[in-house]
């Protein structure tokens, strides 16, 4: 016979919303994922990374990654045992995949409009990747965690 084994702690959060692809859409995701963190009672420190972090995955979302007539989807997962923060941001395109800028990559312009947004995703998060969302998009996984000592 099975026996659930209790969680020592709080357990863990998901929170997830479907949101259209326009720029109010994104604009409304950091809103919400603030909203959710500060009432989950996550630090100041980490509520704010994760909203630079939504807010530049959210709108990779809704200007390469739209799809006229598709959303996208927002969902944190928290772990408030272990500290750790998942953001995930699903959207339409899984034809445009992101990639990590490496420091060799050079860009024709030195001052480019565009395109920094997952360079700064990668410098405050632990971790990035981008997975297929089914049946043809993408979900792009940002993880970060509490700053050490918090």
């Amino acid at each position: 016979m099975n026996h659930a084994t209790p969680q020592v702690g709080a357990p863990v959060s998901t929170f997830t919303q479907l949101l259209s692809s326009t720029r109010r859409g994104a604009h409304l995701a950091r809103l919400l994922a603030v909203a959710e963190l500060r009432s989950r009672g996550v630090s100041p420190e980490l509520t704010e990374r994760a909203e630079l972090v939504v807010a530049e995955l959210a709108a990779n979302a809704v200007l390469p990654g739209r799809l006229p007539g598709r959303c996208f989807r927002l969902t944190l997962v928290l772990d408030p045992v272990g500290g750790h923060l998942r953001i995930e941001v699903s959207d339409a395109r899984g034809d445009l995949s992101p990639r990590p800028r490496r420091p060799t990559d050079t860009a024709p312009d030195p001052l480019p409009t565009g395109g920094r947004g997952l360079t700064l995703v990668t410098a405050l998060a632990d971790h990035w990747d981008c997975v297929p969302y089914p049946p043809s998009g993408k979900t792009v996984r940002a993880v970060l965690t509490r700053a050490v000592g918090a």
